[in-house]
């Protein structure tokens, strides 16, 4: 318990570094934000309780607000990200269910398990993020396409991370 918690403190601490220090100062053509700290709510344990979850991924928002300047902004989109994973998780189960001690990672599920649960829970964070940012009609196809394109760096980025760094 100790150990997990530990490891998750240091995850927490490590992806909040990496957004802030190094990918905030990422734009290109204004059209590409890489936003890698998403993967702090991707790799919680299944067992996390919802109440855990919602409260780590408000924390995590909230922090990424205060380097950023952004107030509420991300912390809206983690906590929705964070709202939608469990029925997410269930509907994407596997046949016999999840193995204990086992964490959503690409060495246990396979990649397209991996990247259907990445995708669907970065658009969702993504879509949110960029549209409360924007917050207006006007723009709404020039900002699906930050979404779009902004989604698809995160996602390599993510997917990079689970070969290099979160190996079995």
């Amino acid at each position: 318990m100790i150990r997990l918690l530990s490891r998750n403190i240091i995850c927490f601490v490590v992806v909040i570094l990496i957004q802030v220090l190094l990918l905030n100062n990422i734009q290109i053509s204004n059209l590409i934000n890489p936003y890698f700290y998403v993967l702090f709510i991707l790799l919680l344990p299944f067992e996390t309780p919802g109440w855990l979850l919602l409260c780590a991924s408000f924390i995590l928002g909230l922090t990424v607000d205060l380097f950023m300047n952004t107030p509420g902004m991300h912390s809206v989109s983690c906590v929705a990200m964070a709202f939608l994973r469990p029925p997410l998780l269930a509907a994407i189960a596997p046949r016999d269910g999840y193995d204990a001690g086992t964490y959503p990672r690409l060495s246990y599920y396979g990649f397209e398990w991996f990247l259907k649960y990445t995708v669907i829970l970065v658009l969702v964070h993504h879509l949110l993020l960029f549209y409360i940012e924007v917050f207006r009609f006007s723009e709404f196809f020039s900002t699906f396409i930050k979404v779009i394109f902004s989604s698809l760096i995160s996602i390599v980025l993510i997917i990079i991370s689970q070969y290099f760094i979160f190996r079995k």
